[in-house]
């Protein structure tokens, strides 16, 4: 893993853990939400640094998804993937901020988004791993 996407990682491991101080706070789970999807973004463009590609200055969580599809094996829930997706777009907008198509999410929700995230932070950090472990 070489240290850009390193660094990808580590901000991606810092979005899981601020959602982890606030995920039980019902006032907060919009917060919870986006730092979701900040988690996902951030882990997919580690895939990207790593395989020496130009990281995209996208939010879009299913573009970045289809460039590593490109090179890897990599199976993300494409239905979690377009709603994490739609939660920085949402989340950009005082008026919209963090909210569900039903409203604010729940702390039952946050805690699936946070789930998705977790996972595709998980899954990156094998990959990369694997990655050194054959360079």
């Amino acid at each position: 893993m070489n240290g850009i996407s390193r660094e990808w990682l580590r901000s991606a491991l810092m979005d899981l853990r601020s959602i982890e101080k606030v995920i039980d706070d019902e006032f907060l789970t919009p917060i919870a939400c986006f730092h979701a999807q900040q988690c996902v973004e951030k882990s997919l463009k580690a895939v990207l640094e790593n395989d020496g590609n130009e990281v995209p200055k996208s939010h879009n969580v299913i573009k970045l998804y289809g460039l590593i599809q490109e090179r890897h094996e990599f199976l993300l829930d494409f239905d979690w993937l377009q709603r994490v997706g739609e939660l920085y777009i949402d989340a950009r907008y005082p008026s919209e901020f963090g909210l569900l198509p039903n409203g604010k999410p729940s702390t039952a929700e946050a805690g699936e988004y946070y789930r998705f995230a977790k996972e595709v932070y998980e899954m990156v950090e094998v990959l990369l791993l694997e990655a050194k472990d054959s360079d």
